[in-house]
């Protein structure tokens, strides 16, 4: 039987199918664009041979893959089918990649180990490592391949996974597919020297591999050594396959504007499909004959296929909403059982991490400095690589994105990642990978990805910490869906939550008052390893009949030391500590509003734009009738933090203004 690279006629033709129906499905979906009967799409056509070259060494629903919106033939590699995309492309009820929610070819299949990728191309670099360090961890001869092409090399995210990946040698694949645009840029004008193969050999335990991405077998071959080097545990590899961009970016982009036309015309000269169809018949393997009839036949089944997808269902529209939080958050209050008379809330903090991690395997905590001996710069996680050992509570790269990147991964492949953003004021890094990916997650994928990662992240003020380490940042994802919000005002309370958001399946921000951690009046006794303290719940702190204060955090403590120093009875002021922002027990609060009509709202955070702002207006909305006069809001002014003590007093809300406020509302 003739071979051709070690091909049968059977698998070249079974290549040769994949790439002309990923080629043909574009086609056919610029028609029904066209026809104004879709909204978006992203082509592939000029990158297909390259995809299926990485594609046929891969192992599908074995192997992870975390592709890019021009992948489709590498996903036809792997066993999708063109009545599927199509599916996707009409944005159908049945689109088994998002159920309609997301952007064509956004290819999603959990029993393909494809994962739910985001727009926001150059996020998937870090998910990648975090999927390679579960292999690692696990031992298995597995790897991961991700892809983008050559302008997404110029984000961050990009290096720090290249760094992550090559120091601990995961069997990581990056293909960058280099068409040499970045929409209309030119990598001229991306790339330092121009030269993505170049720019990456820095980076040690990491193999390069330049290759003609429209030769099918030199690229293969390229993917031949980089997997087996991943299997073997050698390390990463990148493979820069250089194709060609036969169509504009997308069908909103006319490459006319920035392509002469002398370039154009010359685009066809590169075409893989050509130069695959020209080896076979030079090499005597196939025929013309039999290709135009593969040709043919594929072009009648696409068209049947389309036929076929339009006339399927459309998403209820009931369904807009589902699959922002799982179903399973059923957590219940347990019984508060007292193992200690007095615990810290740092330490409770460590006391709940600790038992959880006995509870779960699957659940590892790192981030910068959190491990033995140091601990944490706070010490919330002391202790427990000594414990637990160095693959579950480990130090990670000075890299918010990067420890947050990698969970979402880690989330994918079972695990619990508990990570650490060491001070708030430093989370911004990351802020793509949160509200982005994990945030999304399960939206995009129809529930068929989750991501329960919990990130711990110290805030807050009156600690001296001038600009950078006193921010509250409470409001800027407050109204971020798909993630749950905790803010313990307590040890207590810290630890039922924080043991709650460990066993949740929904991703979790765990603010922690720095200025708490080892406070006095913010010591509790400690609940045993059993205690659960379920999202939504809020404690009344002190009942009242006149007026209702809310607040949460470290202001619970100085609205009770104001209450003290006001000219009113405790009885009087009811205070509420709504101790979760995200979801907010609206039905404790209202029912204290209805009550005394009177409504104070506390908080660290800006009074322009904080949470504050939004409890006044649910308020008002709901219960406006109940109220009897104005709701008052007392926050930080509308400034940076200063340094000085002096300073910063000005700036935070302090027990006077609380008083005034207090006493203001009470003339009413």
């Amino acid at each position: 039987m003739p071979r051709l690279h070690g091909y049968t006629k059977k698998a070249l033709i079974e290549l040769y199918t994949k790439m002309v129906t990923a080629r043909r499905s574009d086609e056919k979906m610029m028609i029904l664009l066209r026809q104004g009967k879709a909204f978006f799409l992203t082509s592939c056509a000029g990158h297909e041979v390259a995809q299926l070259a990485a594609a046929q060494n891969i192992k599908p629903g074995v192997d992870w893959s975390y592709v890019y919106y021009r992948d489709a033939a590498f996903v036809l590699g792997l066993g999708t089918t063109s009545r599927e995309h199509l599916l996707s492309f009409l944005a159908k009820k049945d689109d088994p990649d998002s159920g309609g929610r997301q952007f064509p070819y956004h290819f999603s299949r959990k029993d393909l180990r494809i994962v739910s990728p985001s727009s926001a191309t150059g996020m998937q670099y870090l998910h990648a490592v975090g999927a390679g360090l579960a292999i690692k961890w696990e031992k298995s001869r597995e790897v991961v391949y991700v892809s983008s092409g050559e302008g997404t090399t110029s984000q961050g995210d990009f290096h720090e996974a290249l760094n992550w990946a090559s120091r601990e040698k995961l069997p990581v694949i990056f293909h960058i597919q280099d068409n040499e645009y970045a929409i209309s840029v030119h990598k001229s004008q991306q790339t330092a020297g121009g030269s993505i193969f170049k720019m990456v050999g820095g980076y040690q335990n990491l193999a390069r591999f330049d290759v003609d991405g429209t030769d099918y077998f030199e690229t293969d071959l390229a993917f031949k050594n980089a997997v087996d080097r991943g299997r073997k545990g050698k390390g990463p590899s990148v493979i820069i396959s250089h194709v060609v961009r036969l169509l504009p970016h997308s069908s909103s982009d006319d490459h006319r504007k920035y392509r002469s036309d002398k370039e154009l015309e010359s685009l066809s000269e590169r075409d893989p499909i050509i130069k695959f169809e020209n080896t076979c018949i030079q090499e005597k393997i196939l025929t013309e004959k039999e290709l135009a009839k593969i040709k043919t036949d594929i072009f009648t089944k696409v068209n049947e296929d389309a036929d076929w997808a339009e006339a399927q269902e459309s998403p209820e529209a009931s369904t807009a909403l589902d699959h922002l939080y799982s179903s399973e958050n059923t957590l219940e209050e347990t019984e508060l059982n007292i193992i200690n008379e007095k615990v810290v809330l740092i330490d409770a903090i460590n006391h709940a991490l600790s038992e959880e991690l006995e509870k779960n395997s699957k659940m590892v905590i790192y981030g910068e400095d959190v491990a033995d001996p140091k601990g944490g710069v706070f010490t919330g996680t002391k202790g427990l690589t000594t414990k637990y050992g160095q693959n579950r509570v480990f130090n990670s790269p000075l890299a918010e994105s990067s420890i947050v990147g990698t969970a979402v991964g880690l989330a994918a492949a079972d695990y619990k990642p508990v990570v650490e953003i060491q001070f708030g004021d430093y989370i911004w890094t990351a802020m793509m990978q949160i509200k982005d990916e994990i945030t999304m997650v399960r939206y995009r994928s129809n529930g068929e990805f989750v991501c329960p990662v919990v990130i711990r992240v110290p805030v807050g003020g009156y600690i001296h910490g001038g600009p950078y380490h006193s921010q509250s940042i409470d409001s800027y994802f407050y109204h971020m869906p798909g993630i749950y919000v905790a803010y313990p005002s307590n040890a207590a309370d810290a630890k039922g939550l924080l043991k709650a958001a460990c066993r949740m399946n929904d991703p979790v921000l765990f603010f922690e008052h720095k200025g708490l951690y080892r406070q006095g009046y913010a010591a509790s006794p400690e609940p045993d390893e059993n205690y659960i303290l379920p999202f939504g719940k809020a404690n009344i702190v002190q009942s009242g009949d006149t007026l209702t204060l809310i607040t949460w955090g470290a202001m619970v403590q100085k609205s009770l030391v104001a209450i003290k120093s006001s000219r009113f009875e405790s009885g009087m002021i009811e205070v509420i500590d709504i101790r979760t922002l995200n979801p907010v027990d609206w039905d404790t609060l209202y029912s204290s509003v209805t009550k005394t009509g009177k409504v104070l709202i506390v908080h660290e955070d800006t009074i322009t734009g904080g949470l504050g702002g939004e409890i006044s207006a649910r308020i008002t909305e709901n219960l406006f009738e109940e109220l009897d006069g104005p709701i008052k809001r007392v926050g930080a002014k509308d400034c940076h933090i200063p340094y000085h003590t002096d300073l910063e007093d000005v700036i935070l809300p302090q027990t006077n203004d609380i008083v005034e406020a207090i006493e203001e509302i009470m003339e009413y």
